[in-house]
């Protein structure tokens, strides 16, 4: 089946390297050497509607270096998987670094809170990533997430069941499911309170504002603050696992060690500080488009209504054409090329998912929205190689749950019409509201 949008507000449709000099003269395409036209369009924190600027970079200049975020920013399947693929080369040791330096003052806060968090895996190089990603996967099991799918379903109909008592048949998917279905469940999967949701939120809203966003030094301060508070309670909570113990995937790391894996406390709090973020954050995100895109193209909408084993080809398709994240980051360790262009050593490098998953060497008739299509598991959202997303399948389970019990509860749901906004961001492509109505 080929879906048509029919929501004219779907936005789908619609450092050594700072120094470097960009290769390619931005004039011979646009006519001028400045403002947006030089950069074909494309806006780096901009996620309103970043797919014809994506286009128009594959086409164009498919390695552009960005003198404004200092990045050189590649865009097609074979440059990006390659790149991913050859960590050696490409090391991901900026993946978490803050996209815009620290200022004097979020600096002190941090430091004098003692702040050392360092990334659970993504950041990680090898021989350490290899070590530590070998240890989480003894306790990020398929069984695990299994046990965790009774309390999902559970969590996803009391959800839905609270939205749709709106006495004006107005909801809101990101706030009204999207947003706690995912936190609860890692907090959860780390054996914390599901009260803290909102504390959480707030420690995750501050970690991806302060590592990806575009803060002056004033605006860090606040998030400075939550940060120390949100490392503090990872080192409590690996603390509480060596004093009891419990069922809990920090008790289980904890567990390892004392049996001699070799991983220590602050590896284990690294791990839960990034897990807190990436085991909700990207899966709101994905639950929030999924359904948002589907109800954008009706007939796909009504498939997966009539048969919902439809379902985890329509998540694949998703994430192919909306995924959460759209561009991450990595680092060059020596002189090398990406598409035949000469990257220097230390060169920052900005690889857009959410343009090679869009590649029409790879996707044919990539702008459209199909889930029969039987490629759209070459997407990569979740990443490509050694640092290929871990918690791919729980992030998969969750939204599979909140898709079938959606469309089994409310199939007549659409969207309002109202135009839905993203979050200004380097990498994360998430909206701000996904406001919806329902027939009675």
């Amino acid at each position: 089946m080929v879906a048509q949008p029919t929501d004219l507000h779907d936005a789908d449709t619609q450092d050594a390297a700072a120094a470097a000099a960009c290769p390619v003269d931005h004039t011979a395409f646009t006519g001028a050497g400045t403002g947006d036209s030089a950069h074909h369009g494309y806006e780096p924190f901009d996620m309103t509607d970043p797919f014809p600027a994506y286009e128009r970079l594959r086409t164009e200049e498919p390695v552009m270096y960005d003198e404004r975020i200092g990045y050189w920013v590649v865009t097609r399947w074979a440059d990006v998987r390659a790149v991913f693929d050859d960590w050696e080369t490409f090391s991901s040791e900026n993946a978490q670094a803050p996209v815009r330096e620290r200022g004097a003052e979020a600096t002190r806060i941090m430091k004098e809170g003692g702040f050392t968090a360092y990334s659970g895996l993504s950041a990680r190089i090898p021989p350490d990533h290899t070590r530590i990603r070998a240890i989480a996967q003894r306790a990020f099991t398929p069984r695990r997430f299994k046990a965790l799918e009774p309390t999902i379903r559970e969590n996803t109909r009391t959800a839905l069941q609270r939205m749709l008592e709106s006495p004006d048949r107005q909801g809101d998917v990101l706030h009204d499911i999207a947003f706690d279905i995912p936190t609860i469940t890692i907090l959860t999967l780390l054996g914390v309170d599901p009260a803290m949701v909102p504390t959480y939120k707030r420690w995750s809203d501050s970690r991806g504002a302060m590592t990806w966003g575009d803060l002056s030094d004033e605006q860090q301060v606040p998030h400075a603050h939550n940060l120390v508070e949100y490392w503090q309670e990872c080192q409590r909570l690996v603390v509480e696992a060596h004093q009891r113990g419990g069922d809990s995937l920090i008790a289980d790391l904890v567990e390892a060690q004392g049996a001699g894996a070799e991983i220590t406390d602050h590896e284990i709090a690294s791990l839960c500080y990034s897990l807190l973020f990436a085991g909700h954050e990207t899966t709101t995100t994905l639950i929030a488009n999924s359904i948002r895109v589907l109800l954008s193209h009706r007939e796909a909408w009504e498939a997966i209504v009539a048969d919902p084993s439809r379902i985890p080809s329509a998540i694949d398709e998703v994430l192919r054409y909306s995924g959460s994240i759209v561009a991450w980051r990595r680092k060059a360790l020596r002189d090398a090329e990406i598409g035949g262009v000469k990257i220097p050593e230390g060169a920052g490098i900005l690889l857009v998912m959410g343009s090679a998953n869009r590649d029409e060497e790879v996707f044919a008739h990539p702008e459209v929205f199909d889930i029969a299509r039987t490629d759209a598991r070459n997407h990569m959202s979740f990443g490509y190689g050694i640092h290929y997303c871990l918690g791919n399948m729980l992030a998969k389970l969750q939204d599979r749950i909140v898709l079938e019990e959606t469309a089994a509860a409310v199939p007549s749901l659409r969207l309002t019409g109202e135009p839905i906004a993203f979050g200004e961001n380097l990498s994360f492509r998430a909206p701000t509201s996904v406001p919806v109505t329902w027939e009675a």
